[in-house]
C-alpha cells in the first residue's frame, strides 16, 4: 500500500512540476509576444503546445498565441515574397486553426478560410498552380455552400508581387459566367496597382487591370474576357480595352500572369479608349 501511494505521489509531483515548467515557458513566450518578438515566441509556443495537457486551461492560451504567432510570421514572409517560408508557415497555421476549432468560437474557425487564401498566394508565388488549385477548390466549395466569412465571401486575393516599386494585388471573384451576378458588366479578375510607402506598404492606387466580360454579338467570338486598364481621376474614369489580351471562360493563369507582366512593362496600346465623367451621385 505504501509503495502504491509513493508511486502515486511521485506521479502527481512529476506532472505538476512538468506543468509548472510549461507555465514558465508560456510566460516567457507571452512576454516576447507582447514585445512583438513573434519569431522567438513562436519557437517556445510550438515546443510546449504538444506537451501541455489539453484539459488544462493553460492549453487554450498556448494554442491561441501559437496560432497568432505563426499567422503573423506567415504574413511577414508573404509580404517579403519569401514564398517557401510563407507557404510552410501558412500550412502550419492551418493545422493550428484546425486544433483550435475544438476550443474557440466560430470567429476563430473562420480564420481557416483567410489562411487558405494566404496559402494560395504563396502557391502562385512558387509557381505551383496545381497546388494552388487544391486550395482554390476549397474556397469555391465553401462559396457555393455559403459558408465563407464576410470579407472573403465574394472575392479573394490570389496573387501578390512587387513590380518597379509598386505593389500588385490580384483578386478573383467567385461567380462564373452565367451566374446572376455576372449579368451586365462583370470582372472575373482585377489586378490593383499601388504605389508604395518607404516601408513597402500600399500608398495610393494608381490604376487597375480588369479581366472584363466581353459582350458577344454572336458565338463566333472566340473569347469570353478581355483585359481592360482603368484609371480613376478626380473627375473621370479612363478605360482602355486591350484586345491583344483575351481569355476564355476557364482562364489560363499562366497566360494571364505573363500578360499582366507585359502590360506592366508598358507593352500595350488600348484599341479603344473610353472616358466616363463622374457625377455628384
Amino acid at each position: 500500500m505504501k509503495i502504491k501511494l509513493t508511486i502515486f505521489l511521485l506521479f502527481v509531483f512529476s506532472f505538476s512540476f512538468g506543468q509548472t515548467g510549461i507555465y514558465d515557458q508560456y510566460q516567457k513566450a507571452d512576454s516576447l509576444f507582447q514585445k512583438d518578438n513573434y519569431a522567438d515566441a513562436y519557437k517556445i509556443l510550438k515546443d510546449i503546445e504538444p506537451k501541455c495537457d489539453k484539459k488544462d486551461t493553460l492549453y487554450n492560451y498556448i494554442l491561441w498565441y501559437y496560432t497568432m504567432s505563426v499567422t503573423l510570421l506567415e504574413n511577414e514572409y508573404r509580404m517579403k515574397e519569401d514564398w517557401k517560408n510563407a507557404f510552410n508557415y501558412g500550412t502550419e497555421a492551418l493545422q493550428a486553426i484546425e486544433k483550435g476549432k475544438k476550443f474557440f468560437d466560430e470567429k476563430f474557425a473562420a480564420r481557416e478560410y483567410w489562411m487558405y487564401k494566404n496559402v494560395i498566394v504563396s502557391c502562385f508565388g512558387l509557381n505551383d498552380l496545381d497546388k494552388a488549385r487544391n486550395y482554390q477548390d476549397i474556397l469555391y466549395k465553401a462559396y457555393k455552400g455559403k459558408t465563407l466569412p464576410e470579407g472573403i465571401n465574394t472575392y479573394y486575393n490570389f496573387e501578390f508581387f512587387k513590380w518597379d516599386n509598386k505593389n500588385i494585388w490580384g483578386y478573383e471573384w467567385f461567380p462564373e459566367l452565367g451566374d446572376p451576378e455576372t449579368q451586365g458588366s462583370f470582372s472575373k479578375i482585377v489586378y490593383y496597382v499601388y504605389s508604395t510607402n518607404p516601408d513597402g506598404t500600399d500608398k495610393e492606387q494608381l490604376y487597375r487591370f480588369h479581366v472584363l466580360k466581353f459582350h458577344k454579338i454572336d458565338n463566333s467570338v472566340p473569347f469570353d474576357y478581355v483585359l481592360t486598364k482603368r484609371l480613376e481621376t478626380a473627375k473621370n474614369e479612363v478605360s482602355g480595352t486591350l484586345y491583344a489580351y483575351t481569355y476564355v471562360k476557364k482562364i489560363d493563369y499562366i497566360k494571364l500572369r505573363a500578360d499582366i507582366r507585359e502590360v506592366l512593362k508598358g507593352n500595350y496600346e488600348p484599341d479603344t479608349k473610353t472616358i466616363i465623367k463622374k457625377t455628384n451621385q
